[in-house]
């Protein structure tokens, strides 16, 4: 399903924690022969020093090529996050089957169907009767172990293939997540077009109003190149909407506006200073916060992805000095800039 990293990456500044990965991380430590972890950490560009740092963060080509690496390698398209192996080309296989159903609720009953067949502590439930169509994750016996990232990768899965069936990323209507709300909690924003709930009774996934009747056409030569990227097309959201502090994050990085203040960012948002910081304040941030991330995020792109000098990215991040920026991005990575470039 996952062969090979695609000569041309999609640079999206957005990165995600090492906490968010952990879970993943344990499981494929877990299936892996002796150094074939460390491998599949060298093939993403990710250093094992880096997974022991708690406020280290890795890029979405990381993390794109860290799950290919593993479901190629270790013949587990699901890295061991499941009591059961999910052998290489059941995805293929799942896929195939969806192409020729009727509407998008049909081939949501069938995904939920077939990955019944495979797991053994977890079912899917599918369900709309409430006309909203639901993917339910439900444990089938009390004591069955649960894998965060696991539920987390499994709902991505089902909206990115429902999206890739009609041919646009599908809003939603809810995720719940059934365990607590973790630290990284913000990661969660740039996974789903949707606000994210936490400890609720089970993992699901539901779609809005008149989703499920939706047709689509999709032939199985289109299939193969949207398996091979995966899940470069479907791990992080394009959808701004359903968060405000993600509209302001990307209006700062579209233009190169990153050196806007409070009042001009407000200014073009057509809305008071007050509104603005009620706003995002709404939403636990604040404006200085969202910058702080981006700038954050974008040095991390620099410091992987280019041959720029830390002068360079210090002064185009809006830093006043090398030293300012390293102080700053030693605060929020647990590494200075330099040792970061060094882990790459």
């Amino acid at each position: 399903m996952l062969a090979g990293k695609e000569t041309t990456e999609r640079v999206v500044a957005f990165t995600v924690s090492i906490g968010f990965l952990q879970d993943l991380l344990s499981s494929l430590e877990g299936i892996c022969a002796q150094g074939q972890f460390n491998e599949f950490l060298n093939q993403a560009g990710i250093p094992a020093a880096l997974t022991k740092q708690d406020n280290a963060r890795v890029t979405h080509n990381q993390l794109v090529r860290l799950y290919q690496a593993a479901a190629v390698g270790t013949g587990d398209e699901m890295m061991g996050l499941w009591s059961r192996s999910i052998r290489s080309g059941a995805l293929k296989l799942l896929c195939k089957g969806l192409l020729d159903a009727s509407s998008v609720s049909v081939a949501m009953y069938r995904f939920t169907q077939f990955w019944n067949l495979l797991l053994d502590d977890y079912e899917l439930v599918f369900s709309d009767k409430d006309t909203y169509p639901c993917i339910a994750v439900r444990p089938r016996r009390p004591d069955v172990a649960l894998n965060r990232f696991g539920h987390a990768l499994m709902l991505k899965l089902i909206h990115g293939v429902a999206s890739w069936l009609v041919g646009r990323e599908l809003p939603l209507h809810r995720i719940t997540l059934g365990f607590d709300c973790p630290v990284y909690a913000e990661d969660y924003r740039i996974l789903f077009p949707v606000a994210v709930t936490f400890n609720a009774s089970c993992s699901s996934i539901s779609f809005p109003e008149g989703i499920g009747k939706l047709g689509f056409r999709r032939s199985y030569a289109e299939l193969l190149p949207f398996l091979q990227r995966a899940p470069r097309d479907w791990i992080f959201t394009t959808y701004k909407e359903h968060s405000f502090q993600l509209k302001v994050r990307e209006y700062l990085h579209s233009g190169g506006r990153l050196h806007h203040s409070l009042t001009e960012v407000a200014d073009s948002l057509h809305m008071s200073t007050r509104t603005l910081i009620r706003r995002l304040a709404a939403e636990n941030t604040s404006f200085q916060n969202i910058k702080d991330g981006l700038r954050r995020d974008l040095a991390i792109l620099d410091l992987t992805i280019s041959n720029k000098s830390l002068d360079d990215i210090a002064h185009g991040l809006g830093f006043k000095s090398v030293s300012v920026f390293h102080r700053a991005f030693k605060i929020s990575t647990g590494s200075t800039p330099g040792a970061y470039r060094n882990f790459n």
